[in-house]
């Protein structure tokens, strides 16, 4: 029989020293977040009792307190066997925190609480929102206030900064026993916690040197150094010898030698001193207009040494073309949450799309009750949500990450009665929004992205004999007539689907009321009969939806015919009927083709979606990126399947070497489990260019690996390729698991030595996990 040793009880006194102690800690980090004494942060520290809601029937009081960390929140459980760790969440996990009745758990259950005791905490990954109630409305306030400023400074603090608050949370994590002090034992648990793995040897080698005062323990200056001797970074410190002097300085005449040489920097002079004010901490260094070694690595960690060009976070790209010049961010059934047949719907998804860039979002709409329309996944057991609150959340996030157009693309099964309901809830939610009128009378092409700013446009069927987007055309008193129905949830490929579509008989035709076809003016829905003939072309505001597998076909075979046919009409591709698990096609191939509309399933992690989010971060991520020239000149003759037969810009070589990474986070949170990394670099864009390479595997090392490889690229398209850095543990046994990546056009890679800040399975910043690579392109001959 195993025994267990109970925990000595501690006294009053060594409770109040471990209190004193904590309220210490939580002061430090208060200070290093920017909070020195602020009201908020002090009460979320105490921690409060609030109600959690579940439902109309769940909602319990729990207590809730801010961590010492000033990253974790600690929850209340009454769970019989809960571990820990499921009772903490970090504060890097919220993606925003909402005051009110702002979310569908709040409208649906807690209406009868008023607005001001009510907030709601939404997290980054598919985690269910966390629906809480105040006990008063300054119980309140300080939580969303709090919580607000706490993730605002976090996210301002510089990566230093973030690696020196998460190193000393690492430690006081280690010290077991709370007495300021690391024994060697702590020391090499802390070294699992930071996921490196070291032997005894070397361990008890730092531990040795570190510990000068020789008492088996190091505290205070010895757990300083212990954490600089850590944090070096050797590979840096290489290239800042190479530039510095003998004290120690780098000079602006020789950072302006480094920025010109090294980093390709056209602006070199001008920056050099900006970047000596912006990243040097040492306060003589800055006036003698120098930079330190500290200055150095905070300016290649900072979003100046980003492999990402700075530049292109803003609208950098010409606005004015026609819509259908540029891709436009799309997401496929947008209401749903997860899979296609049994998954909830929500107006969520809508909120999380258009925050992502979304620009084109869907509606699928059927009848519902108290003549109210609903949305789903039609034929499924996919949960419903109303029409009307869609569109109240589309009203209010619409413009939120992007002020450039937004396309709602209604899939109507609705009986005309209910279809003048969806007339009316748009034009009374959103008002002026809705585009209900052409743009300064234009009737020959597509207004511009600019013109059509704050605007929301309305895909679907429109009446015959109103095909003019102007009016003037066709008899104005017709009420509704058919027209031919667009089903694409009958394409699901299952057999309950296919069973209900038999049970209640499907039409061909959809009797369309005339209120809901004059909320469409530019992107009228048309079945596809083929390219154009030149001498009977079609009206510009036509566009046709395509499945994936159509599309792609099209691609393949008629490639330029394509081309030409985006030029001027949009097209709109979808998940193929099969994709019931709501996973997603390569959209390159389409873009190659300058399809504007491929709209993914946003909720799915995975390749295609993180190229998706790499090609729309450009030109500001405000979710239109214009096509190269050779997509949008009605001359052209580009084919992505020939790519030799013409001239579409210079081809390049790209050098690469991944140098080391940092911080790369545990995948399994077991304490002994430490990551084996192996990087990836992947290239996406035309058939020709299509290429991936990979490093070694570094065994036992997620601190600080180093790789030291170089690679070599060429690339025939240089305009439609997107480079992917895939970091994977490695596994022997079975597939390798995901620890981060980052995905960017060729066309914003920045040269010399960077930094790439990876992001998580859902596209999501880690706070300090980063590789470190050199780059370099070259023209071809």
């Amino acid at each position: 029989m195993q025994c267990f040793r109970r925990q000595p009880k501690r006294s009053v006194s060594q409770e109040n020293i471990l209190r004193e102690q904590s309220r210490r800690v939580a002061a430090l980090n208060g200070i290093r977040l920017g909070l020195k004494d602020d009201k908020d942060l002090k009460f979320l520290l105490k921690g409060s009792q609030l109600l959690k809601v579940k439902s109309g029937s769940w909602r319990k009081e729990r207590f809730y307190k801010l961590q010492e960390d000033c990253k974790t929140i600690w929850q209340e459980s009454k769970k019989v066997l809960r571990s820990p760790e499921s009772q903490i969440f970090s504060i890097e996990d919220i993606r925003d925190v909402r005051s009110g009745h702002k979310t569908e758990g709040m409208e649906k259950y807690a209406k009868d609480v008023p607005e001001y005791r009510c907030f709601s905490i939404i997290f980054k990954d598919q985690r269910k929102n966390l629906d809480l109630i105040a006990s008063s409305e300054d119980d309140a306030n300080h939580w969303v206030s709090g919580l607000g400023k706490i993730i605002a400074h976090s996210n301002s603090m510089n990566q230093k900064q973030k690696l020196q608050h998460w190193i000393h949370t690492c430690l006081r994590k280690a010290d077991k026993n709370k007495d300021n002090k690391m024994s060697l034992k702590e020391l090499k648990n802390f070294l699992k916690e930071v996921n490196i793995e070291v032997d005894d040897y070397h361990a008890k080698k730092i531990f040795q040197h570190c510990d000068k005062s020789k008492t088996e323990a190091l505290e205070d200056d010895e757990i300083e150094e212990f954490y600089k001797i850590l944090t070096e970074r050797k590979e840096i410190d290489k290239i800042f010898q190479k530039y510095s002097d003998a004290e120690g300085f780098m000079s602006c005449q020789n950072l302006v030698r480094f920025l010109y040489e090294t980093q390709q920097e056209e602006d070199a002079v001008v920056a050099a001193p900006a970047l000596i004010q912006r990243y040097e901490p040492n306060e003589r260094a800055k006036r003698g207009n120098a930079m330190t070694k500290d200055g150095f690595l905070m300016y290649l960690l900072s979003d100046d040494g980003n492999i990402f060009n700075s530049s292109h976070r803003k609208v950098y790209q010409d606005m004015t073309q026609p819509l259908s010049h540029y891709l436009v961010s799309s997401s496929h059934n947008t209401y749903l949450m997860e899979d296609q047949l049994t998954g909830p719907s929500s107006t969520e998804a809508y909120i999380r799309a258009l925050t992502k860039g979304c620009r084109c979002v869907e509606l699928d709409c059927w009848d519902g009750p108290n003549s109210e329309p609903i949305i789903y996944h039609g034929y499924t057991l996919t949960s419903k949500i109303l029409f009307s609150d869609v569109i109240k959340a589309i009203k209010n996030y619409a413009f939120k990450t992007s002020p450039y157009p937004v396309i709602i693309s209604l899939e109507n099964h609705c009986s005309v009665d209910q279809q003048k309901v969806m007339a009316q809830h748009m034009t009374m939610i959103l008002q002026d929004m809705l585009l209900v009128a052409p743009v300064d009378g234009n009737k020959s092409q597509f207004p511009s992205p600019e013109q059509l700013k704050g605007k929301i446009l309305v895909k679907g069927k429109k009446l015959s004999r109103r095909e003019d987007p102007t009016g003037t055309n066709g008899n104005n008193n017709l009420e509704a007539e058919d027209v031919s129905d667009e089903d694409e949830a009958a394409e699901i490929e299952d057999e309950s689907v296919k069973t209900e579509i038999e049970q209640k008989g499907k039409s061909d035709t959809l009797k369309l009321a005339k209120e809901l076809s004059d909320t469409v003016v530019y992107c009228k829905s048309v079945h596809f009969n083929g390219f154009e003939d030149p001498s009977h072309p079609r009206a510009f505001y036509e566009m046709s939806s395509f499945t994936e597998s159509k599309a792609l076909k099209l691609a393949q075979e008629s490639g330029t015919s394509f081309i030409h046919h985006n030029i001027r009409h949009l097209s709109r591709i979808y998940p193929a009927g099969w994709r019931t698990d709501s996973s997603n096609y390569n959209p390159i191939d389409l873009w190659n083709v300058g399809c504007q509309i491929v709209a993914l399933n946003f909720q799915t992690a995975g390749t295609e979606m993180d190229v998706y989010q790499g090609r729309f971060q450009d030109n500001g991520f405000s979710g239109y990126v214009l096509k190269p020239e050779f997509l949008r000149d009605e001359q052209t003759k580009f084919n992505p399947k020939s790519v030799t037969e013409g001239t579409w810009g210079t081809k390049k070589k790209l050098l690469l070497k991944i140098i080391s990474g940092q911080q790369l986070p545990k995948v399994n949170k077991s304490k002994n489990s430490i990551v084996d990394p192996k990087v990836t670099v992947e290239i996406h864009g035309v058939q020709q260019d299509n290429n991936k390479k990979q490093t070694k595997v570094i065994e036992n090392n997620g601190f600080n690996p180093k790789w030291d490889e170089e690679f070599t690229f060429d690339i025939e398209i240089p305009a439609l390729a997107l480079v992917r850095f895939v970091v994977e543990d490695f596994d022997m046994s079975t597939k390798n698991d995901f620890i981060g990546q980052y995905t960017l056009p060729f066309t914003s890679l920045k040269q010399g030595y960077r930094h790439i800040h990876l992001l998580t399975k859902n596209g999501d910043p880690y706070s300090s996990s980063t590789l470190f690579v050199y780059i370099n392109i070259q023209d071809c001959d």
